[in-house]
């Protein structure tokens, strides 16, 4: 497995993977769904966290149902390089065991809470089977700065590659407003978008 944190991927395709973190609440992850399905896009990345699952454990199956790609987002939504290796395991086999129950299927993909880790936990998680997973384009959405920040944060740094943060997180309030425009300028820009393992597959050299 890969020891190193995936940013984002060097490829010859006009690809961009959007990602969508969900640390708690039912409301906009719905709202996001349906606009990705009204806009035709068909492929991207949820990273999920352990008891929003528990609460709502249809959501991660109507994720999967529509061809979106699941990955972990942890389970306690804390900082993994404040705690032992110990903790970081139980923590990462809970989170896959709620997944596991919802889609039945495991991920082999993960982002950390907050997206903290240094050299130890990337190890660590490798060693459990995951590639660890951040971003190159952060949206900044969790701060609601805006609908037409968050498209600007997004759209003015895309390029061939990159791995887009957003979050479908009841607490991002503007990112379901902010997401048709997100991509349309996309695709204006010959960007397709595409799920973080396909990205990986179009890979020449991740860096």
């Amino acid at each position: 497995m890969n020891s190193e944190a995936i940013y984002r991927v060097n490829t010859p395709k006009k690809w961009v993977a959007l990602t969508f973190d969900i640390g708690w609440g039912g409301t906009v992850a719905p709202k996001v769904l349906e606009i990705l399905r009204k806009h035709d896009v068909r492929h991207a990345t949820f990273f999920l966290s352990g008891p929003v699952i528990e609460k709502r454990p249809y959501l991660a199956r109507v994720i999967a149902k529509n061809g979106y790609e699941i990955g972990s987002h942890g389970y306690l939504h804390e900082n993994f390089t404040e705690h032992s290796k110990q903790w970081i395991r139980s923590q990462v086999r809970l989170a896959e065991k709620v997944l596991k129950s919802s889609t039945g299927t495991s991920p082999n993909l993960i982002r950390t809470p907050n997206g903290d880790m240094n050299a130890a936990v990337i190890r660590q998680l490798s060693g459990m089977g995951y590639r660890t997973i951040h971003w190159s384009v952060d949206s900044l959405d969790w701060k609601n700065p805006g609908v037409a920040t968050i498209v600007r944060n997004v759209v003015s740094k895309a390029g061939a590659g990159d791995i887009i943060l957003l979050h479908a997180s009841d607490s991002a309030k503007q990112t379901a407003a902010a997401l048709p425009r997100i991509i349309r300028t996309l695709r204006l820009k010959g960007l397709k978008m595409v799920s973080v393992t396909q990205l990986l597959r179009s890979a020449k050299r991740v860096t």
